[in-house]
């Protein structure tokens, strides 16, 4: 355990009471795992590798660019310049940080083919997902199997954060169906966000995550926490109780795990669109000498990338793709079906 490698690195965080020996030795055997490696997902991680955590999963579907290094931690010019995937930057940095924890970055997009499977044996869930639809996905397997999961959102200098505790607190489909994004109807790609307000919701999720793990957490205690950096304006509710009509932690409906419920996913951010290909596998080296004859193509081992103006294809082995230079899925699947097939 990584307690039993040396509490002397964990000894500032022995001495808080709140944790004390037995907690640190609680979280040496605790599995987190965190959805999404962008702005909230790095600091999390970061936070929770330095706290002794025993694993660590990290599950991402993007690459790292320059534009992510101000509000990114765990990411530098050099991650941007290979573009490398944020989850093998992220395991490479993590294991720098604490090489007596185990860390395990998966490139890949969470869907309702794979959530289970890549959910499956951890203890809690963080939220690093910069859109809704994943967050929908999180909740049905986070309520089906009994997993708390911890739910955050930043746009500009706005934040949100608060823990979902399955049969303790209301889920994610009790609090948020019918409102359009809770006070984020803005993006990053429209209003920009800061970094200090990145850190904040961070770190109050990874407070809640290190609660729930040591055993110290309470419903009584815990809040639906929102707030302003910019303004200095700051907001705390109870967690309402499950809702017995509520669809999903209520009625058991998992329509989004079920795949009823999942549309094209534009990205935040980013003037693109993601593609999904479930179960097409693809020879990115073969790939590439094919489509050196229609543009500029740069790929490395983990991904390929067609720049063909005024659009930009990045392709991964899974056979997703995110399709620069279009919010238009009709756009994105036209180019998709002539560059790699329909």
């Amino acid at each position: 355990m990584a307690a039993d490698n040396g509490l002397n690195k964990y000894s500032r965080q022995v001495l808080f009471a709140g944790i004390g020996e037995a907690g640190q030795r609680c979280l040496a055997k605790s599995r987190l795992v965190i959805i999404g490696c962008g702005a909230l997902g790095s600091a999390q991680a970061n936070a929770l590798a330095r706290a002794g955590v025993g694993i660590l999963r990290i599950i991402d579907r993007d690459f790292v660019e320059e534009s992510n290094l101000q509000r990114q931690m765990l990411f530098d010019e050099a991650d941007a310049r290979e573009v490398l995937p944020k989850a093998v930057a992220a395991e490479r940095k993590l294991k720098e940080i604490n090489s007596a924890i185990g860390v395990e970055g998966v490139v890949a997009d969470l869907v309702a083919e794979n959530a289970e499977e890549l959910l499956a044996g951890f203890d809690l869930i963080l939220d690093g997902t910069d859109n809704f639809e994943t967050r929908w996905l999180i909740n049905d397997v986070g309520v089906k199997h009994g997993r708390p999961w911890i739910y955050g959102a930043v746009v500009g200098s706005y934040g949100v954060t608060m823990p979902i505790v399955p049969g303790t607190t209301a889920c994610f489909t009790c609090l948020m169906e019918g409102q359009a994004g809770a006070g984020l109807e803005e993006t990053c790609d429209t209003v920009g966000v800061i970094n200090p307000a990145v850190n904040w919701v961070a770190a109050l999720q990874v407070s809640q995550a290190l609660q729930l793990l040591v055993g110290s957490w309470s419903a009584e205690s815990a809040r639906w926490q929102r707030g302003d950096l910019w303004r200095n304006e700051f907001q705390a509710s109870s967690l309402p109780r499950p809702r017995s009509d509520c669809r999903t932690c209520g009625k058991r409906e998992f329509i989004y795990l079920s795949g009823k419920a999942q549309p094209q996913i534009t990205l935040c951010g980013r003037n693109s669109v993601q593609i999904h290909e479930g179960g097409r596998r693809l020879n990115l080296d073969e790939l590439g000498r094919r489509l050196a004859a229609h543009g500029q193509v740069r790929n490395n081992p983990y991904l390929l990338r067609l720049w063909v103006p005024p659009f930009e294809l990045t392709l991964f082995a899974d056979g997703r793709a995110i399709i620069g230079g279009t919010t238009d899925p009709a756009v994105a699947r036209s180019l998709y079906a002539r560059y790699v097939g329909s």
